[in-house]
């Protein structure tokens, strides 16, 4: 593994990681003397209750002092006002700097938990704590944690209770069971299963799979190890067996229906865009049309304009302007799209929009090429990113090619009879071969021909050119969603995806992988260059993220990025993960 000094990287790390809030370093100074002046008031005193004296001589001149300051010093008055806009509130203290608001105010309960708006730091001055932004915002975090948590309660109650009711021998949930329910919510809240949502805006629950399953894991293997505590009566190894894996088939499941639920019961979260047109009109395409997400993007400023507020002094006027920008477009979230030389400007920038309540999303250039397969480094205070081989090692190859083999041989097992009927109706339906075989580029560039249940016309290669005015894909691609060369068998095996069942042959020879980059043919392979090119490093799969995303809808140019991507971030999850999402896809028939 190769470690790179991140430099700038570093910078987006802390950003990520970004937990103390800028602090306001004023103090009142107490003095006594003929003149009353102030004297240092930013200078720490070995002792707060210590006094300076001081004479006219030894100041020569009177002490300027901005009102900025003696605004700070001499607000005493817990008064609050309130600003509304549609039915958020944001509340503000005078105490407070003006532009950062309090809580959000929804009745008295709210109106006290306002409070923490200013604190007074020990050595002296008020510190300036970050604010939770406007009422909607917390409304939809709240509405996320406690469906999640009913969920829960759901998926662990009827897992013991399915596990009890079908065991053979008389079991019954004793009281104490009760009293570990709390318990392992706790786990699950320690696992951080709660808080994700609050920072995505896709929220999805395939990704947290892995923590649901430890959570499963420790819960069933409680259950078995203290004998009569939860159930009376012994769980034997089958039946804990049998409660684990409900227990993560339930928890996967009522996370599901609970994330779904609350996103439609949840307000939309309105988002500003930070950055460039361009990133902001792709990040607008991937609010429409993808499930998991309910954002809107509400104003776009270019990174330019914000100069003024990423700074490392802090500024009243600064964090002013861009709490009545928040207010005024209602913002939820900021979505930051930084250029390369802008690592300190952004470490800035996100401080001030945290510091106003609004919830920050960064859309960093450098995972484009390294991915998300890095592994964080402290070096004695320095922040090192280890970046993972592009390529994959020879037990990573061998264990995703084993994967291929075991599920493309029992894929065919049980998809050889729905094959023979699909062959019977090709040949009935229209004269030409069962199969059409393509030549597409493989792993390396090497050249394959990739299988498929014919769909269409005998003749449809040469009907192509007087239809490229009709095609709807886009850089290259060619697909017409009403393709007239389709025969009437043909539509409905696109429709179900069933043409694609001979790529498991495919798979079983070698030349393709159940999950890996799409399959170009020859015309398209020939568009892509540079570093894109070495998605190829894997056999291209018969699924992938192009397939989840919709190969029409995406570009040519964004398809083969995300190949590369895939490639750098392999994992044998990632490939389930996807195998998973194709399924609802196909079904739905959200492709092309």
């Amino acid at each position: 593994m190769e470690t790179a000094t991140v430099g700038e990287l570093a910078s987006f790390w802390e950003t990520c990681n970004l937990s103390v809030l800028e602090v306001m370093g004023t103090r009142r100074a107490q003095v006594s003397g003929d003149t009353g002046s102030l004297r240092g008031l930013t200078e720490r005193s070995a002792s707060k209750e210590a006094e300076v004296s001081m004479s006219s001589s030894d100041i020569g001149s009177s002490t300027e002092v901005s009102e900025e300051q003696h605004a700070s010093v001499r607000a005493q008055t817990p008064e609050r006002a309130q600003v509304r806009l549609g039915e958020d509130t944001w509340t503000e203290s005078p105490r407070a700097l003006k532009g950062l608001g309090g809580l959000p105010s929804r009745g008295a309960r709210a109106k006290a938990a306002g409070a923490r708006a200013v604190r007074r730091r020990p050595g002296g001055g008020p510190q300036i704590t970050e604010t939770r932004g406007p009422a909607a915002s917390m409304r939809r975090d709240a509405l996320f944690r406690r469906m999640l948590v009913a969920a829960d309660v759901v998926a662990v109650t009827a897992a013991f209770v399915l596990t009890v009711g079908l065991s053979s021998r008389s079991l019954q949930l004793t009281w104490a069971s009760a009293v570990a329910l709390p318990i392992l919510l706790m786990c699950a809240k320690l696992f951080g299963l709660y808080d994700r949502d609050e920072t995505l805006l896709r929220k999805t629950t395939l990704d947290e799979a892995p923590k649901l399953l430890h959570v499963a894991t420790l819960c069933a293997l409680v259950a078995w190890l203290t004998g009569g505590l939860l159930v009376a009566g012994t769980l034997n190894r089958h039946e804990a067996l049998f409660l684990w894996l409900a227990l993560a088939v339930l928890l996967i499941a009522c996370r599901t229906v609970a994330r779904r639920l609350a996103l439609r019961m949840a307000p939309t979260e309105r988002c500003l865009f930070i950055g460039d047109e361009i990133s902001a009109k792709a990040i607008r395409g991937k609010f429409a049309g993808h499930c998991g997400v309910k954002a809107k993007m509400v104003a776009q400023i270019d990174l330019d304009k914000t100069a003024p507020w990423s700074t490392n002094s802090f500024s009243v006027s600064r964090l002013s302007e861009i709490g009545d920008l928040a207010r005024k477009q209602d913002v939820h979230r900021a979505i930051i799209a930084p250029r390369s030389a802008d690592a300190g400007e952004m470490l800035d920038l996100v401080r001030t929009l945290k510091a106003v309540g609004v919830r920050v999303s960064v859309v960093p250039r450098l995972l484009e090429v390294v991915g998300s397969s890095v592994e964080f480094d402290d070096l004695h205070g320095i922040t090192v990113m280890g970046v993972r081989r592009f390529d994959l090692t020879r037990s990573s190859a061998a264990v995703k090619r084993m994967f291929d083999l075991i599920g493309a041989s029992l894929g065919l097992l049980a998809v050889a009879p729905l094959m023979a009927v699909a062959a019977i109706m090709i040949k009935l339906d229209s004269r030409g071969p069962v199969f059409f075989r393509q030549l597409r580029v493989g792993q390396h560039g090497e050249r394959f021909q990739m299988l498929k249940f014919r769909t269409m016309v005998p003749e449809a290669e040469a009907m192509k050119d007087s239809l490229r005015h009709r095609n709807e894909a886009q850089e290259g691609l060619f697909k017409i969603a009403d393709d007239p060369r389709v025969t009437r068998v043909g539509g409905f095996l696109r429709k179900t995806a069933l043409d694609e069942l001979p790529q498991l042959l495919n798979i079983v020879k070698g030349e393709m992988s159940l999950v890996g980059p799409r399959p170009l043919v020859i015309e398209e392979d020939q568009r892509i260059e540079g570093w894109y090119r070495r998605r190829l490093e894997l056999m291209p799969g018969m699924t992938g993220h192009w397939q989840i995303l919709g190969p029409a809808r995406v570009p040519l140019r964004e398809m083969v990025a995300i190949d590369y991507l895939y490639v750098a971030n392999w994992s044998l999850w990632t490939d389930v993960k996807i195998l998973l999402r194709t399924v609802p896809h196909v079904l739905g028939r959200r492709g092309l």
